[in-house]
């Protein structure tokens, strides 16, 4: 139960951190701030910029300024049922395409065997999972000789670059942001939608805030997150995070809903734009690292032995969580790479230090592929 509540920076944050994001406060001004940084970082203009709910709700609000309803969508066939959810809340289908192992993203080739299958596709979503670049130049070539939308989900890769030097972000029509827990930039919730195609039609300003019972849920995660945190160690986390499940005060990141009508509160506004400052001239690195393993649920259970909590895992099936999957009919014949990578992946969590991991990562070595 515990395993997608452990997601996200702010689930790792002690002391003073807990206390600057439980008690932070915010006003217009800082929204203002933050839609001006996101427009100087993506060349575009302020009026362009919206702040949403959260990162599937930018990417179905992306969708439905650049593609018609009914409208075919390429997407990870090793991705987050967000994506699908996104697609389909647009009135679009999603069309999968298979990856490859060193980038978990689909190819210029993968790309290529979609499009002959779905020839009447009209964009791509471009993922760059877990914050691996893809080979943009390859990609987009194939895009403009079949004239697709792109569109740049940077879930995992906020501030990050292409190889060509590129900001990931600025290469497509829109690009959507989530601030959401375990993402680039983390508020616990919210998100954002640029524009990049200025001949896109307007779209009118998210001026709705969030829910109260929402606001109070991403003030107080981590602090439920820190109590979690401790009584896993003791094997008893299921006590605490069950009620509060139960009762709605804690919620799943995946389930999450879609909400063009609202944007984040200010004082998340304020967070982001902290986080985005401190992003470097150089770009960002990947906020994860994964390795690829055999045995994977007796290593899991070999690390939990120790005190590891290693069961987050993106993506544990190849359009995750599980109690999605089983009603998606995912034919796994069809794309063998996410299939295969799905079983072995294993990500190294954020909410240990260099140091603790030492004797993890011993254990990790005589299993890793």
């Amino acid at each position: 139960m515990s395993s997608r509540l452990f997601l996200g920076q702010a689930s790792n944050y002690k002391g003073k951190d807990m206390l600057k994001h439980t008690f932070a406060f915010g006003s217009k001004k800082y929204s203002n701030k933050l839609r001006h940084e996101l427009a100087k970082r993506y060349i575009t203009l302020e009026s362009l910029v919206h702040l949403m709910n959260n990162g599937r709700s930018a990417l179905a609000a992306g969708l439905k300024l650049t593609v018609p309803e009914g409208s075919e969508v390429i997407i990870n066939a090793f991705t987050c049922y967000a994506v699908v959810q996104a697609v389909k809340y647009a009135g679009c289908e999603p069309v999968y395409a298979d990856i490859d192992t060193e980038t978990l993203s689909f190819t210029a080739e993968t790309l290529k065997d979609a499009l002959k299958k779905h020839p009447n596709t009209k964009a791509i979503i471009l993922q760059n999972t877990l914050g691996i670049p893809m080979d943009i130049k390859a990609i987009e070539k194939i895009a403009k000789e079949n004239d697709l939308v792109i569109i740049e989900d940077l879930a995992h890769c906020t501030g990050m670059k292409y190889a060509d030097g590129r900001e990931i972000g600025s290469v497509g029509a829109v690009a959507a942001l989530s601030f959401g827990k375990g993402k680039s930039l983390d508020a616990i919730t919210g998100g954002a939608l640029v524009i990049n195609d200025r001949h896109l039609k307007m779209m009118k300003p998210v001026k709705k805030h969030p829910k109260l019972s929402d606001t109070l849920r991403a003030r107080w995660y981590p602090v439920l997150a820190s109590i979690g945190r401790g009584l896993s160690k003791i094997h008893l986390e299921k006590y605490w995070y069950g009620p509060l499940i139960k009762i709605h005060f804690i919620e799943r990141a995946v389930d999450a809903k879609l909400d063009l009508r609202r944007r984040p509160a200010y004082w998340q506004d304020r967070l982001i734009l902290k986080q985005l400052e401190k992003i470097p001239e150089k770009g960002a690195k990947p906020i994860r690292t994964h390795k690829f393993v055999k045995n994977r649920p007796e290593l899991i259970e070999k690390l939990a032995e120790k005190g590891f909590n290693f069961r987050e895992i993106w993506y544990d099936v190849p359009v995750s969580p599980v109690r999605y999957y089983k009603d998606m009919h995912f034919p796994e014949k069809e794309f063998p790479v996410a299939a295969k990578v799905s079983k072995e992946i294993i990500n190294i969590p954020t909410y240990y230090t260099e140091e603790e991991l030492k004797p993890a990562l011993e254990i990790i070595k005589g299993y890793e592929k």
